[in-house]
């Protein structure tokens, strides 16, 4: 078993039940999304490059998706904190995922990449 595949395996839910929604999601944003783990985490590389990560708030356990190039995407609910280049978008475990809003910002994040 890859490592990536022990890491969902060994979430807790409901992080375990969002990450293996999102992953499945993001994989079928663009064929060339793959899912490798790096840093001991979940990342996701379009065409071999870094595109975004799935983690948790050490603080409120709350799952997040780690967008790379976060600073050069304009959305409402991404946070950007004091990191320079990333920014995130929290997933509410007690709300269904916000498909709509993942959908706009990956659609401008795969315009950078392609």
């Amino acid at each position: 078993m890859k490592d990536i595949d022990q890491y969902y395996l060994q979430l807790e839910e409901p992080t375990k039940g969002i990450f293996l929604a999102l992953r499945e999601f993001i994989l079928s944003l663009d064929a060339n999304i793959t899912n490798d783990f790096k840093y001991k985490m979940p990342f996701f590389c379009y065409n071999g490059k870094m595109f975004c990560y799935l983690w948790k708030d050490k603080t409120t356990q709350q799952p997040y998706i780690g967008i790379v190039e976060g600073n050069a995407i304009n959305h409402p609910l991404l946070e950007q904190g004091n990191r320079a280049r990333m920014k995130i978008l929290r997933i509410n475990p007690k709300e269904d995922l916000p498909i709509e809003n993942i959908t706009e910002i990956f659609n401008q994040l795969l315009i950078l990449y392609k």
